[in-house]
């Protein structure tokens, strides 16, 4: 019951276009009127039973002006309106009640009530509306001085009632403020729960799309420098007659793959400290060294590419993979949906490495090798015909020394060996 009555007096002039700051201010405003009303009843039946019926008519004629200016809101919605009437009635009114009852003293302080008007201002309009309030109180408690000395300081409260008056106007004013303030915290704390919830989607979403230190570059400063990397090692993966699997099998079933296999591709670069940079169908690419630099980026990249070769054996579709290393340039490209490249000659290299191999094996350029010979087992494939790259020397990556190793492939002397052209290998393209 009592939580459906403050949900149907939270709605009042609630709006569906309203944004959640209005949303709240309007809630508050209505709390703190609903306060204020019940005190205002209260007092004005004591004051009318002390035999003060004119100070009586003032809180009580506040409860009624009040109320109809609810049911004017709640049909008009025009909040606006409302908040400047209410804010006004605040201010006034108690003042109004001093003059009746003698003055400053007579009046048991109930000026301070006029001070709602700002602080509600503050919280429900703004800074600077709630300065223009203060000054408008502060004019009205200057005026009460002035007026003091002409008005009649008795009145018919009996002995002990003003001090009494005194203490309940403080306390019931400080429970007021309290209570507003407190429901003001609580919804931004809300609010700022509700913030902090999406920043960490946001923040997600950003880690999925860039990486770490590059997402925290664009935060902090709004843009993001291309950088010169002088030793990176880049990887591509693609799969071997996809044209061919893609007209046998259903798209959803190919998407189901292509997923299932990235997915775990992706999970391998992370846990070895390679970033992938992005797929294209069903094309791979990572890199290891960028965007944080490290000598060891050719061994981690080494190890990655061949835990995914593992994993692919044992799907659908076979994997071919190459790698290159060299310098390179990264960044991020444009400036609404960012994507973090990689440009450069080791790039396109890695891609023609990658197109000139063999279904189920890892090629590697003779860069990537002189840098992993003494960790990897290698074995030389030969001079390699690469269409707008002419001869180049790569070596198929078998495994680690100290690990089990594959069975090596026919090897090809460096010396003496053939040439194997791009055409003859890209056929399946």
């Amino acid at each position: 019951m009592w939580q459906w009555l403050l949900r149907t007096v939270e709605n009042v002039g609630a709006d569906p276009a309203d944004g959640e700051e209005i949303r709240i201010q309007k809630r508050m405003l209505v709390a703190v009127t609903g306060i204020v009303t019940m005190f205002a009843v209260v007092w004005g039946v004591v004051y009318w039973l002390l035999g003060e019926p004119v100070a009586g008519v003032i809180p009580l004629g506040y409860s009624v002006l009040t109320a109809i200016n609810l049911v004017v809101f709640s049909r008009t919605k025009r909040y606006r309106l409302f908040r400047t009437t209410q804010l006004l009635l605040l201010l006034v009114l108690p003042f109004a009640l001093q003059f009746v009852l003698g003055g400053f003293v007579g009046g048991s302080a109930v000026t301070l009530w006029g001070l709602m008007a700002p602080l509600g201002a503050l919280v429900m309009q703004g800074r600077r509306e709630a300065v223009a309030w203060m000054i408008a109180f502060s004019v009205l408690l200057v005026a009460s001085l002035v007026l003091q000395p002409s008005m009649d300081i008795e009145n018919d409260l009996r002995e002990g009632v003003v001090p009494l008056f005194f203490l309940l106007n403080i306390f019931a004013l400080s429970l007021t403020a309290f209570l507003v303030l407190n429901y003001f915290v609580g919804q931004r704390d809300r609010i700022q729960a509700q913030l902090e919830v999406e920043q960490a989607k946001s923040d997600t979403l950003l880690l999925n799309v860039l990486p770490v230190e590059v997402a925290q570059d664009l935060k902090d400063h709004g843009v993001t420098k291309a950088r010169s990397h002088e030793s990176v090692s880049v990887m591509f993966a693609d799969v071997v007659g996809f044209t061919a699997y893609a007209g046998s099998v259903s798209p959803e079933r190919m998407l189901a793959l292509l997923t299932e296999v990235f997915t775990r591709f992706d999970e391998i670069c992370q846990r070895h400290g390679v970033e992938k940079i992005r797929t294209i169908g069903d094309s791979y690419m990572a890199a290891a060294g960028v965007p944080v630099e490290r000598h060891d980026h050719a061994e981690i990249i080494s190890r990655a590419a061949l835990e995914m070769i593992d994993y692919v054996s044992g799907v659908d579709v076979e994997f071919r993979i190459g790698i290159n290393s060299g310098p390179l340039v990264a960044g991020v490209i444009g400036t609404t949906k960012f994507q973090y490249d990689i440009w450069g000659d080791t790039v396109n290299t890695a891609s023609r490495i990658e197109s000139s191999g063999e279904p189920g094996r890892i090629q590697i350029s003779e860069r990537t090798y002189e840098m992993i010979k003494h960790t990897f087992e290698c074995v030389p494939r030969g001079l390699v015909e690469m269409k707008g790259k002419g001869e180049l020397y790569t070596w198929w990556l078998i495994g680690e020394r100290d690990g089990e190793e594959r069975p090596a492939p026919e090897t090809v002397a460096r010396s003496d060996g053939p040439t194997v052209s791009f055409d003859q290998v890209t056929g399946d393209r």
